[in-house]
């Protein structure tokens, strides 16, 4: 207490106890501000960009640039096209395949011979490049590189042919106009060419005819409106509002280009020492024109460089053989740079470079579920809800009028592709544990392999009954033999003329 609070205290008592409340509030406000060191500014944190915009307004300033720059990446960079393989590869792989559920076994046979004649051929492609896990992977490898994607449904007519009347259509980013941006005239609002209504429902995408940077287009032109139930948006939500997907490749963009940087100086460092064989110096610079002297006596500047080069210095030289600079540490530095980069995008040291020296059956599974965990969330986090939901809204509403609403009540499941195990003889046994024990279905453990049960189920059982008919006992019916071989029941014997 100073000598101001004293008098304040004589003068007027209530006045000094809130003086000395303020105070204490102030101080414990203070002590509470020194609690994180992160929030403090000072010499260690001043470089850091503590920014308090939302989502989209750094998107918005930023996120063209960024994304032209992950493709340059991708184009000259080979551990970025590796990333970008690696991921589409995981998370697609040979596709995230549709199963029909329906109550009537005809109706839900149609709905498949349907399905598998248009997806599993280039008739759903608008290009007709790609079946329908063509196109999964086309899109999973543009959302790693450029943050998003969007796949546009296209109605097309019974004339024309296909097994179900629509297409669709992969298309980059750079079809959203990015000048629709705030209010609109109709009382919603835009954000980067997506609109929305008041609620914060996505109602319509304003999507350019043409990509603008073709160069056969003839101009870009207005952008037109699609109603967003005509678009998939495909995109990871980093944090809550996020209109737009950012690159995968942000927060390794700058690491990539220097570690390449990095590499080309050290063998461009060695390319320049190999040129150099040897030097020669004369003894005396003023004896004469050594060989290789022009009229004026000055020696012949160097104009190429090869391998093996020996420059000559004069008369009465003596010849100095050059020491290439060795690139001590190089592996090592570049082994922890790329850890950083798997980290950054998500996936394992290993799948990124193919390096599996010291690798062991241990560390490589603890390695291979941490990263089939990452690949899990962006198969049910980003591809099946967002993509796969809308192909099979799509797709039930094309069938029901080929089927004249028979499908009521139809639903269309989506199985990831199959995880390879990495020891079949200790990942089976334990499967097969897990069921008889009750802690799995067959129906899960099968769909964790790639396979839809109901139709391997049906494959087992036509295999079944091709066998009985031709009279064969195998150990994968155990209604014949057991695993030791010993008769369960009668052979069926093969049917007789």
């Amino acid at each position: 207490m100073n000598a101001l609070d004293r008098v304040i205290n004589w003068v007027s008592p209530a006045r000094g106890l809130e003086r000395a409340r303020a105070r204490a509030a102030s101080e414990g406000l203070g002590a509470a501000r020194m609690l994180f060191d992160a929030a403090q500014a000072g010499r260690r944190t001043e470089g850091w960009r503590a920014v308090a915009t939302d989502a989209n307004a750094e998107i918005r300033g930023q996120g063209d640039r960024l994304r032209n720059v992950a493709r340059d990446m991708v184009r000259n960079n080979p551990h970025a096209a590796r990333a970008k393989a690696v991921i589409a590869n995981n998370v697609v792989g040979a596709g995230i395949i549709p199963s029909i559920q329906a109550a009537n076994p005809k109706v839900r046979a149609e709905l498949d011979r349907l399905m598998k004649a248009h997806f599993d051929t280039t008739a759903c492609d608008a290009n007709g490049l790609h079946d329908l896990y063509g196109l999964q992977h086309l899109a999973m490898g543009t959302v790693a590189q450029d943050g998003e994607v969007l796949v546009r449904y296209r109605p097309r007519r019974p004339e024309d042919g296909l097994p179900l009347p629509f297409q669709l259509q992969v298309i980059e980013a750079d079809h959203l106009d990015n000048a629709i941006d705030g209010p609109l005239s109709n009382g919603n609002w835009a954000s980067q060419g997506i609109e929305f209504d008041l609620r914060g429902k996505r109602v319509a995408y304003w999507l350019f005819q043409d990509h603008p940077g073709a160069m056969t287009a003839m101009g870009i032109g207005r952008s037109v409106r699609v109603p967003a139930e005509f678009v998939a948006h495909i995109f990871r939500v980093d944090r809550p509002g996020q209109a737009r997907g950012v690159s995968w490749f942000a927060p390794v963009i700058m690491r990539l280009r220097d570690l390449a940087d990095f590499a080309d100086a050290q063998l461009m460092r060695q390319k320049i020492a190999a040129c150099f064989a040897g030097f020669i110096e004369m003894a005396d610079p003023q004896v004469g024109a050594p060989y290789g002297e022009k009229q004026d006596g000055q020696p012949h500047p160097v104009e190429k460089m090869a391998p093996g080069m020996i420059r000559r210095m004069g008369i009465g030289e003596k010849i100095t053989f050059g020491e290439p600079p060795q690139v001590d540490g190089f592996g090592d530095y570049m082994s922890v740079n790329l850890h950083e980069i798997a980290a950054g995008v998500g996936i394992s040291y290993e799948a990124l470079t193919g390096d599996l020296k010291g690798v062991n059956f241990s560390s490589g599974r603890m390695g291979w579920l941490e990263m089939q965990r990452s690949v899990g969330t962006s198969q049910n986090h980003i591809m099946i809800p967002q993509l796969c939901h809308r192909v099979s809204a799509w797709t039930l509403n094309a069938a029901s009028v080929i089927l004249s609403g028979r499908d009521r009540g139809a639903t269309i499941g989506w199985t990831p592709p199959r995880r390879e195990m990495i020891d079949p003889t200790r990942e089976v046994p334990a499967s097969i544990m897990a069921i008889r024990g009750g802690l799995a279905s067959r129906s899960n453990e099968q769909r964790k392999l790639g396979f839809d049960p109901e139709d391997l189920d049906a494959e087992m059982a036509a295999d079944n009954a091709r066998a009985d008919k031709l009279g064969l006992a195998l150990d994968s019916d155990p209604r014949i033999l057991s695993q030791a071989g010993q008769t369960q029941a009668v052979t069926i014997p093969p049917e007789r003329d």
